[in-house]
């Protein structure tokens, strides 16, 4: 059973539960797909139908920060802990790197994912590197083509959201890999391009404010923090 949010369901997992289960993917028949919403994600989805689909179509659904646990606990349906995409990725190609497993990198600015792989296969040696393209294209099947020819395990898809989720529903049998996951800018941090929030801010719940200082553009995008909030204290006084 998952646990409810607004109208996305998460898996009620720890970050090593939600490694295993990727690896139990990875190893299995067919394809799959992890996606790792946040609020701002979830208020995405409560606009639009097509992505709140493809959030519940997915095989994990991972609450990436600490606003969607507090959520979850505010309506009585309390999540083990916050799971955020780049340490469930992070897990998965540690294991992955055990049982020599191969990885396409899809997405960010030109050259970006190239030095992620380069970076990443120096951090997890035995983790093999199928492929790498940048998020800048027009046409999915070129793509998809480059991705099946590589014979990746797995696929990094780092669009943001909901493209990202969209197009893994869309495409992700025809890629060949048994599993891709929508880690949003989780490339730039794994090129080294841009730092994650220093412990102190993520183990306080302040991750959120520390790219916000680093990035204030952002700000609108915050925004949609607050107001998931209001929704699940709405949502309350529903239930």
């Amino acid at each position: 059973m998952r646990v409810d949010v607004l109208g996305v369901g998460f898996d009620n997992l720890t970050l090593d539960e939600a490694v295993a289960r990727g690896m139990e993917l990875v190893c299995g028949e067919g394809t799959h797909y992890v996606v790792t919403p946040n609020p701002e994600i979830v208020e995405v989805c409560r606009e639009n139908p097509a992505a709140r689909d493809a959030v519940n179509g997915a095989d994990l659904v991972l609450p990436d920060g600490v606003g969607v646990v507090k959520g979850a606990a505010m309506l009585g349906t309390p999540l083990k802990e916050k799971t955020p995409g780049i340490e469930f990725a992070a897990g998965l190609m540690g294991k992955m790197a055990q049982q020599g497993k191969s990885l396409y990198l899809l997405g960010a600015k030109p050259g970006v994912a190239e030095l992620a792989g380069q970076r990443l296969t120096q951090r997890y040696p035995g983790l093999r590197i199928a492929g790498t393209h940048d998020g800048y294209f027009k046409e999915d099947g070129p793509v998809v083509e480059a991705i099946r020819q590589s014979g990746a395990d797995v696929v990094f898809v780092c669009l943001g959201a909901p493209k990202q989720e969209l197009w893994m529903a869309k495409n992700g049998s025809a890629t060949g890999a048994h599993l891709l996951c929508g880690l949003g800018g989780s490339l730039d941090v794994f090129a080294g391009v841009v730092a994650r929030a220093p412990k102190f801010w993520s183990n306080h719940g302040l991750e959120w404010f520390y790219r916000l200082c680093k990035e204030p553009r952002r700000i609108g995008r915050m925004m949609k923090l607050p107001l998931f909030l209001v929704h699940v204290k709405q949502e309350k006084r529903h239930r």
